[in-house]
């Protein structure tokens, strides 16, 4: 299969535009996130058995930048093609390409490199190729790209050896969305939201360095600097409360959340996790000690406690259980 899924435009198509080359590429910048007016950052919950109702009410609620004449990458957690949250539910998928759509984006690119399995094998399963042609989206499976399109990303206070390399995709595409599942990770991350799922624009070469080191959640972080996405959609349906992340001890969360700050986001994901029950490694430990979060903040990629978190629901339920997370994270 090529990396491509629907025939008519190509990766160059897709790339073009402001093509920097990797000396242009600023080196030496933290803080890529912008800091949240009022220093809060909103956070969009909605309480629901139904991904796309889940999906359509926090696109509804968040205000985001506009997507309107934009050309699209869409991030999901395809690492493998077990059913979800091991891997992006096709009903979640499909929903905010359809929104995004209706926002009148220019193009949309659903881009992931997966690991352990082969993309070509996880697109196969998931029945991706019949999606994109139905629903008129583009495939870039990262794996696939050649090692120029592999941009350098550099800084003397990374724990990264050499620094790493991101695909040019993701950095010279217009509007960035990514959509992480909601679940523990029982190799070393401790838990894989929206900051893990940036471990999938690196090369698969470089996960023996991330796996052995014991700098591992702050490696994780730090991955994030080289791109900021423009819109967060996490499902929490059912999550992984042990084990994870292609296979677990599964519970309902029947929550989808939504932002803008991946710190945020994975924050009130961590409390969903405290508020169902999960391992000792959530739940003896406070969200914003977290060792992935403690780096991100050190790093300026997000809000750094609980008071900056404000949540914005459209229903009695969905506003009720806003309550009960922002309450764990005021005592995390």
């Amino acid at each position: 299969m090529s990396n491509q899924c629907r025939p008519g435009v190509s990766r160059r198509d897709f790339v073009k535009g402001t093509l920097l080359g990797a000396a242009a590429w600023p080196l030496s910048r933290y803080g890529r996130a912008a800091a949240p007016a009022g220093g809060k950052t909103r956070i969009a919950l909605c309480k629901t058995g139904d991904r796309r109702v889940g999906v359509r009410q926090v696109m509804k609620l968040l205000e985001f930048d506009p997507v309107a004449g934009r050309k699209v990458l869409l991030k999901p957690n395809f690492n493998t093609a077990d059913p979800a949250p091991g891997s992006t539910h096709n009903d979640t998928l499909h929903q905010i390409i359809l929104e995004l759509q209706q926002r009148n984006a220019a193009a949309i690119t659903v881009a992931d490199r997966c690991g352990p399995a082969q993309m070509p094998e996880v697109l196969a399963a998931k029945q991706i190729p019949e999606m994109a042609a139905e629903a008129g989206f583009d495939v870039v499976d990262f794996g696939a790209l050649p090692e120029a399109d592999w941009l350098p990303y550099h800084h003397p206070a990374l724990h990264w050896e050499n620094g790493f390399t991101v695909p040019r995709p993701v950095r010279e595409t217009e509007y960035i969305v990514t959509t992480p599942c909601l679940k523990t990770h029982q190799y070393g991350g401790v838990f894989t939201m929206s900051l893990k799922l940036s471990v999938g624009v690196t090369p698969r070469r470089l996960m023996r360095e991330l796996h052995r080191s014991e700098h591992m959640r702050r490696m994780i972080a730090e991955i994030n600097l080289a791109y900021t996405p423009r819109l967060i959609v996490m499902d929490g349906l059912e999550c992984f409360v042990d084990g994870g992340p292609m296979t677990g001890k599964s519970a309902r969360g029947d929550v989808f959340l939504a932002g803008t700050d991946r710190v945020a986001v994975d924050a009130a994901g961590l409390a969903v996790l405290k508020e169902i029950g999960a391992n000792d490694a959530i739940m003896g430990t406070p969200v914003f000690r977290q060792e992935q979060i403690v780096r991100a903040v050190e790093l300026g990629l997000g809000v750094g406690a609980a008071d900056q978190i404000e949540f914005v629901t459209a229903d009695r339920e969905s506003e009720l259980y806003a309550r009960k997370l922002k309450d764990i994270l005021r005592k995390s």
